[in-house]
């Protein structure tokens, strides 16, 4: 089939969507295992595949976790891979070293003010390089006040970003700038090549008016329905560290909905991040785990919109 453009277009590419890891590794490993018997080893092999970020923090396992990701492309060198930036993964970046430059020349303390009410209750980091970290980097490393967190039923772990796992995966205290050193060259490379935004053309996607071709977005929280798509676009391509929080990476309601701008033609906008699983027309949201240890990582194949989870017992005979 072809396009308006005059392309060949495949109805049938394989799209993978991967949610959040949070450290679970050896629920990454059986996902991945159950998506390969699942789709066969021709698909499976040239898949597009999207990791939705979220890749650290929770889990115990964020070290290994890394190593698998990184080892990717050189396993499956027929495979397209994405790695989406989450949340947690920015501020892991911010703390080791990994974020670009502010491109507005201004310093990493310049994001400190607009949120320094929070500083005590969140116990930002204060040891050693914290006067030029990205707020981001301060809060993930520092030592919440408050142990229990009611949102989620459990108690932190070590800080707001429950970071103290990743740490321990380094072999390295929570809250230690040792951490710096600790993590390999190749795993600050991964974290500072993160895109904040996946664009993707020609997307099929089964619905109830059968097979459709969409255009894809793919942002780990959401874009916000209440500001300009194209400006909002424009910087996440350019990943503008001079900002405190980045909405589009760690919004909650702001960031649930499609913008109206995009309803004008079928975009799917794919996330993580909300830790529920959730599909309704063209907006996914694939987190059904949250980082939480009894819940599974899952993920969406495309255009099937088949739920995969690392938690499913697949036999070959079940492949699609």
């Amino acid at each position: 089939m072809e396009n308006s453009g005059g392309e060949v277009v495949e109805k049938d590419r394989t799209v993978v969507c991967i949610g959040d890891i949070h450290g679970y590794f050896s629920k990454l490993q059986a996902l991945w295992s159950n998506l390969e018997i699942h789709l066969g080893p021709s698909a499976f092999a040239s898949a597009l595949v999207i990791f939705l970020g979220d890749y650290c923090d929770r889990g115990p396992q964020t070290l290994e976790v890394l190593d698998f990701l990184i080892s990717l492309p050189a396993r499956y060198p027929a495979q397209t891979h994405v790695f989406l930036c989450g949340n947690h993964d920015f501020a892991f970046a911010a703390f080791v070293g990994a974020l670009p430059a502010p491109p507005d020349g201004s310093h990493f303390s310049s994001t400190w003010s607009e949120y320094e009410c929070n500083e005590e209750r969140e116990g930002w980091f204060k040891g050693l390089g914290f006067e030029e970290m990205h707020l981001q980097g301060r809060r993930w490393a520092g030592t919440i006040k408050v142990k229990w967190n009611s949102e989620k039923g459990m108690e932190y772990k070590g800080s707001i970003y429950d970071a103290a796992p990743t740490f321990q995966s380094y072999g390295v205290p929570h809250g230690s700038a040792d951490l710096i050193k600790a993590v390999p060259n190749a795993h600050k490379k991964f974290l500072a090549n993160l895109v904040w935004v996946h664009e993707e053309d020609n997307v099929w996607i089964d619905s109830p008016d059968g097979r459709l071709c969409c255009e894809l977005i793919a942002v780990h929280a959401g874009l916000e329905k209440s500001k300009n798509v194209d400006a909002q676009m424009k910087r996440l391509r350019a990943k503008d560290t001079s900002q405190p929080k980045v909405t589009a990476l760690s919004g909650r309601h702001d960031v649930w909905e499609i913008p109206k701008e995009l309803t004008e033609k079928p975009t799917i906008v794919l996330s993580g991040h909300h830790g529920k699983l959730f599909i309704e027309g063209l907006r996914l949201v694939i987190d059904e785990g949250g980082g939480m240890q009894d819940l599974p990582v899952a993920a969406i194949v495309l255009p099937q919109m088949v739920i995969i989870r690392d938690t499913d017992k697949i036999s070959a005979m079940e492949q699609m």
